[in-house]
């Protein structure tokens, strides 16, 4: 494909595009692959050979009679009273699990949104350690004007203005299944957030990152908007500092019929594969364990531009089969040294807890208030 493709479409669309990051020349390059069929549903899956990892991988997260929690405890409590932490919240996608509304402000427990209910625990854990702790919002497209005005309607949840950053992730166009850019039946492109991976490299080129550093920070919490159960715990930071890696995954107990990444063995080397990167012919079940999608992670890690996997997914819209390339933030654990950190996933100590629809969100209330109480 050509630029003159972009070139074509309406001016209005092109502006937007630029607004938010759109790379011409990766998308070009995407339309090739996809063409020619190097990027399918097969170019996926991870080659190699794929073993599920011994159970001495990942340790439990510290318990309470553990000495090893209290240390945790006093490490990570220090480094955020230094300003040494940071929170990412992802708060991008495409908005149309709840009805066309950015789940970020869907009110999640009565008068408080999901990421009301967010913001309610960093703060918190932010006065308990004596520090302050910087919030960064990945909004996206579809979901940055929205959460910006629910920040502007409730003050900044009292955030301090230092304190608070909004940034979005990339946008990309979705693609026919030959490659040519989708348009829809009123003749529209159809844009996308290519993935969570964005976060690595918008972080770093909104100057977010050198920020951070500059006031001192070093650690960047990082968790999904409509996972609740992901807190800044001191403990958590502790260990992640203890381990001397350079990136700690949260990783839960598996459950009959999950599905999402997990940990393997690939020619010896442990890292997050994405469910649909496995090969049809691996038991996903033999692996006891999946990411969370939580991450702890040096900030200097991110000064360098990494190189994620292009993933190939088709989507329905409208009817038409549609292809858009998306990258994974979980794919960090093949670049990075990283410390894999067992978490609950029951009771009050749940560090996952996704609410991905409505009826999640209807199904969960009641255990979703004892996780958040308000």
């Amino acid at each position: 494909m050509k630029n003159e493709d972009i070139l074509a479409l309406p001016e209005e669309t092109r502006d937007r595009l630029h607004a938010f990051g759109f790379n011409e020349e990766k998308f070009h390059r995407w339309q090739r692959k996809v063409a020619n069929g190097s990027l399918s549903i097969e170019s996926n899956y991870v080659t190699g050979t794929i073993e599920p990892p011994d159970g001495d991988a990942w340790e439990d997260c510290p318990s309470k009679s553990r000495e090893e929690k209290e240390r945790a405890r006093r490490v990570g409590s220090e480094a955020i009273e230094r300003g040494e932490v940071g929170a990412i919240i992802l708060n991008g996608g495409m908005a149309t699990r709840f009805g066309g509304k950015v789940k970020g402000i869907v009110e999640a427990l009565p008068g408080h949104s999901f990421l009301d209910l967010k913001i309610r625990n960093i703060l918190s854990a932010s006065r308990t350690c004596g520090g302050h702790v910087p919030i960064y919002l990945m909004n996206s497209f579809a979901t940055d004007e929205d959460t910006r005005a629910h920040f502007e309607e409730h003050n900044d949840f009292g955030i301090p203005e230092s304190d608070l950053r909004h940034f979005t992730q990339g946008i990309s166009l979705r693609m026919n299944l030959d490659g040519s850019i989708f348009f829809d039946d009123e003749g529209e492109v159809s844009c996308h957030g290519p993935g969570h991976g964005d976060v690595a490299e918008f972080f770093r080129t909104s100057g977010c990152l050198a920020s951070f550093l500059e006031r001192g920070g070093k650690h960047l919490f990082i968790s999904n908007v409509d996972n609740l159960a992901a807190r800044l715990d001191p403990v958590v930071i502790g260990a992640h500092i203890l381990s001397g890696k350079r990136m700690s995954a949260e990783l839960a107990p598996k459950w009959e019929g999950d599905q999402g990444g997990a940990p393997a063995l690939v020619d010896g080397e442990i890292w997050v594969i994405k469910g649909f990167r496995f090969p049809p012919d691996f038991d996903q079940d033999s692996i006891p364990v999946f990411n969370t999608n939580t991450f702890t992670i040096e900030a200097e890690a991110l000064e360098v531009e990494f190189s994620l996997t292009p993933c190939y997914v088709e989507k329905k819209v409208g009817g038409h089969t549609v292809v858009q390339i998306e990258t994974l933030l979980g794919e960090l654990t093949r670049l990075l040294p990283t410390h894999y950190l067992r978490v609950k996933r029951t009771g009050k100590a749940s560090r996952f807890f996704p609410i991905k629809t409505p009826s999640d969100l209807e199904e969960g209330r009641e255990d979703l208030e004892a996780i958040c109480p308000v």
